[in-house]
């Protein structure tokens, strides 16, 4: 039972980290994600942050068309 409940948690705990990762990509903060690899806190720096101006822009055009 205890194999079983480690493995889950790796599980959950790689998924949540891509998606940390991912959302930090998505807000424009490259340099975050990269180093992010060295240093995981910083993608929840990352995904908790305003995204960046060029983000932003691209954001507003698309829900104007």
């Amino acid at each position: 039972m205890s194999t079983f409940v480690w493995i889950t948690l790796a599980i959950l705990y790689v998924t949540a980290v891509f998606t940390i990762a991912l959302a930090t990509l998505r807000k424009g903060h490259t340099a975050l994600f990269w180093f992010g690899f060295l240093f995981p806190f910083l993608w929840i720096a990352g995904a908790l942050m305003e995204p960046t101006s060029r983000v932003a822009a691209a954001e507003a055009r698309t829900h104007l068309q």
